[in-house]
């Protein structure tokens, strides 16, 4: 991976020369470590754009701005648009409506934000191989669609931008690897993946923000649980979802209807396949009985048993 980073990095000198790169951070490992990997190789020619698009993890914004524009002083606008992208997706149940949507705000958001910066001639992002083969066959071959990534598959012609994509021949693992090679702190580079569009593919059906506030409640005691089990470095990714399903539960002595939280966890190496996690029964007790008590809005539990194929590790 020594060998890696070097040649990236020559790579990106000749594609970049003396222009200007902006990067979209997203709050993932991906997009992290193509910007750190592309500061190395540019430095101030660099600017990071973190759009907070309101579908991000509990205290994720906070997090991504100390890092990026504190901790590695790499210029960083921070652009809150929580309003533009829930009103978008007001009413969108679609999978792959929200995914377009979301897509096509974050190239409007980022095409703003470059002519802002002035003279931006190209677009960093952190596509690994894994999103290019569900989107689009790498090499042209009869790949099936599978689902649209946000950030595959270029730019329109009108924002005048090339695309920096360093990452695109890599696996999650090697992309890990390739992060602590660049030195990113190990909380930042052991994080389970989390995908561009964020929440909003956690949350089937229509998304509405006290939906997202459940989720994210719900999402933040399932990790905490899973950090104090001693799990979080041997699991994969884990998340929870919020169903678009009501279900009559008991409080106290009275009648509740509310939704039902479904929570994953896997195993795997690349991502490609997975295998879900054997949490024991004590476990899932303690983090359903957490959450219902918690969170305001759900009051069922359930846990995903389905491996990747045939499921995909996320839910839309």
């Amino acid at each position: 991976m020594g060998a890696y980073r070097d040649e990236s990095i020559r790579k990106i000198r000749d594609q970049v020369g003396t222009g200007k790169v902006i990067c979209g951070l997203s709050g993932g490992v991906d997009s992290a470590v193509a910007a750190v990997l592309i500061h190395e190789a540019i430095g101030e020619q660099l600017t990071c754009v973190f759009v907070d698009h309101g579908l991000l993890r509990q205290g994720e914004a906070e997090e991504v701005v100390r890092l990026f524009r504190d901790h590695y002083n790499i210029p960083l606008v921070h652009v809150e648009a929580q309003d533009l992208f829930l009103g978008a997706l007001e009413g969108v149940s679609d999978p792959e409506a929200k995914r377009k949507t979301i897509g096509r705000l974050f190239i409007d958001v980022f095409e703003a934000e470059s002519k802002k910066i002035g003279g931006a001639a190209f677009l960093a992002q952190g596509t690994l191989y894994p999103d290019v083969i569900e989107s689009v066959s790498f090499t042209g071959g009869p790949s099936v669609t599978i689902k649209s990534h946000h950030n595959v598959g270029g730019l329109p012609e009108r924002m005048n931008m090339q695309l920096v994509e360093p990452l695109r021949e890599l696996f999650k693992d090697e992309v890990r690897v390739l992060g602590r090679e660049l030195g990113l702190p190990e909380a930042f580079v052991g994080r389970h993946p989390f995908p561009g569009p964020g929440l909003a593919i956690r949350c089937p059906g229509t998304i509405t923000v006290e939906k997202l506030d459940a989720l994210r409640k719900a999402d933040a005691i399932y990790l905490e649980e899973i950090r104090h089990a001693g799990l979080y470095d041997t699991i994969w990714q884990a998340f929870a979802v919020i169903l678009p399903v009501k279900t009559v539960g008991v409080m106290g002595d009275g009648r509740t209807y509310d939704h039902v939280c479904a929570l994953r966890a896997v195993t795997s190496v690349d991502g490609m396949t997975a295998d879900f996690y054997p949490f024991d029964m004590t476990f899932l007790g303690r983090v359903a009985t957490r959450i219902i008590n918690e969170v305001k809005g759900i009051n069922r539990v359930t846990y995903d048993i389905t491996s990747k194929p045939p499921g995909t590790i996320e839910w839309e």
